[in-house]
């Protein structure tokens, strides 16, 4: 999904990966391409560094394949012991190459006014990936493009989409 912020939608496309594979870099860039925005991209932001189950982006090689910052935001500090468990356990074969990508950016704190949310940021200062998110954030603390982005996603699947109003902060005064 393309987004002027603070809220203008400017296109949007829906994809695929594989279950826990490895193909949500290539994916993701893709996707971006064929909105045919990339060019007037600021940063790329993402719902956490993980799609389908445990199909890792590379924050690195996106950054690098499209030139411009990519921003990935996540709600809670994960649990890194279980993750790297988890990964050990369930692919053996690439487990190490899997958690090195995770692993290569800290999460640092977004102030929200209450619980902070967590972020990591490829090709810009930490200081501009905050002020991208204050900007992105229109209602509460959650950045509206990703907020869009699971309305989109929930839109595919089947049954009613999950109420989820609580994780996005207070409605606008």
């Amino acid at each position: 999904m393309v987004v002027s912020l603070p809220s203008e939608i400017e296109a949007v496309r829906v994809g695929s990966v594989e279950v826990d594979g490895t193909d949500a870099t290539e994916r993701i860039e893709q996707l971006i391409r064929e909105t045919g925005h990339v060019a007037d991209l600021r940063a790329v932001l993402l719902d956490g560094p993980v799609v389908g189950g445990f199909n890792v982006v590379d924050l690195d090689r996106l950054h690098r394949e499209l030139g411009r910052p990519v921003i990935c935001v996540t709600r809670r500090e994960p649990d890194r012991k279980r993750i790297r468990s988890a990964l050990a356990k369930w692919f053996p074969r690439d487990w190490r190459a899997r958690w090195r990508t995770l692993s290569r950016h800290r999460l640092f704190a977004v102030p929200t006014g209450a619980t902070p949310i967590r972020a990591s940021v490829v090709g810009a200062t930490r200081r501009d990936a905050l002020a991208l998110i204050a900007r992105a954030a229109r209602r509460g603390y959650w950045p509206e493009p990703l907020r869009l982005a699971h309305l989109v996603a929930s839109a595919r699947s089947r049954g009613p989409a999950p109420a989820r109003a609580k994780h996005y902060g207070k409605p606008p005064r």
